[in-house]
């Protein structure tokens, strides 16, 4: 397999072999957990290394490799302001900075989409709870239509008494995609917050801070973005400037950079999301392992590894759906992640014993497949599926 050169969308061919995927290997499943690039893992070995020499690392190195990734990342989210980005170790430690730092009263509301990962819900029921706020947890439709139906019963629940809506840009168990710009809209109305967990949208499906605007963007490293596990960026808005860390640490505090002075404490943290850094965010491994595969993908561009997903996926998709299988309307879901529904008469678990045979690695709920396709897959992975669901539906 060659890697052909990236210059627009119909030049995006699979990049399989600048991962350490064996050839013979299906991996529909980066919504679990992305491969390693081959680039990646170079640069984590060569940091690794770093330590042998300590003396070698600077003071300076503190502050110049986060703010490397900082800016590599705001790039890929067009962020014009890249302090606004916070370098922490999980999408929970991001969401709960944010609800250590909001306002509510009693019978203020907290909206989120049911079934969210558990990172993007706990923290809002413990909040709720300790507020005596309402949890409004807005399910999704049964029967035809159910993305379309569950995006006008978000923006059907959002009301004068909303002040939080949390949800991802796509839901992490099927794909669903969430318009986040007719509730960006409704959220303003209401005087609410705007809470995204990108971690499995952002770096396959494009998203624009300029266009969305959320109130804090929440990221973690290890799916879509192709980094490693254990470290996460959060963009946290105007809103957040002055609110409350969850860790007293000496990086993010004010004049932090000057080494000699540390001992003579200042109270007062650094500008706007910097304050919520977490300690040893510089971490000499994973920030420039993360930063490197960042500046894959910007190289690569997402708009177009979003393109070739869909043009990927596109007739196998229409073949599984001869076959009986209901998958989400291509407006109401990504090209990258999708959950097929197949017929109560599946027999799954012969499916999944087929999948482990022909090694394809996929995840299956109940009677749900999730496709996790990535620039990694090409039409032979998806035209294996098909033939696998094929062979089990006889």
């Amino acid at each position: 397999m060659t890697t052909k050169p990236i210059d627009g969308v119909e030049k995006m061919h699979c990049q399989k072999d600048r991962f350490y995927l064996p050839d013979h290997v299906t991996y529909l499943n980066c919504a679990y957990m992305s491969p390693q690039l081959k680039v990646v893992m170079e640069t984590g070995v060569k940091a690794m290394g770093r330590k042998n020499l300590p003396y070698e690392i600077a003071p300076r190195d503190f502050f110049d490799t986060p703010e490397l990734l900082r800016r590599t990342f705001s790039k890929l989210i067009n962020n014009a302001e890249p302090d606004r980005i916070a370098i922490i170790p999980s999408v929970s430690y991001g969401i709960s900075i944010v609800t250590n730092n909001v306002d509510l009263k009693p019978g203020d509301q907290i909206l989120v989409a049911a079934e969210q990962f558990p990172s993007n819900f706990y923290p809002w029921h413990k909040l709720s709870v300790r507020k005596q706020a309402q949890l409004n947890i807005v399910k999704a439709p049964e029967g035809n239509d159910r993305g379309q139906g569950w995006n006008e019963s978000i923006l059907e629940n959002i009301n004068e008494k909303t002040k939080i809506v949390a949800l991802g840009n796509v839901h992490w168990t099927d794909g669903t995609r969430f318009d986040l710009r007719a509730i960006r809209t409704k959220t303003r109305e209401a005087g609410a917050l705007l809470v995204v967990d990108g971690t499995q949208s952002v770096g396959a499906l494009p998203f624009d801070m300029e266009d969305i605007q959320p109130d804090a963007l929440i990221c973690a490293g290890y799916k879509w973005l192709l980094g490693p596990y254990a470290i996460t960026l959060a963009y946290l808005g105007p809103c957040f400037d002055e609110g409350d860390p969850l860790e007293e640490n000496w990086i993010n505090r004010r004049n932090s950079e000057h080494f000699a002075g540390l001992v003579s404490y200042v109270h007062e943290y650094r500008d706007k999301a910097l304050r919520y850094a977490m300690g040893e965010q510089s971490n000499f491994i994973l920030t420039p392992m993360l930063q490197k595969a960042i500046e894959q993908l910007n190289e690569w561009g997402v708009s177009n590894i979003q393109n070739y997903c869909a043009r990927m996926t596109d007739d196998p998709v229409r073949e599984l759906q001869s076959l009986g299988i209901s998958i989400e309307d291509e407006r109401y879901r990504g090209a990258h992640l999708f959950g097929l529904r197949t017929p109560p008469n599946m027999d799954m678990e012969a499916l999944a014993d087929r999948f482990k045979k022909n090694e394809v690695y996929i995840s299956i709920r109940g009677n749900a497949i999730r496709v996790a396709f990535n620039v990694f897959n090409d039409e032979n992975d998806m035209d294996k599926l098909v033939e696998i669901i094929k062979k089990v539906s006889k």
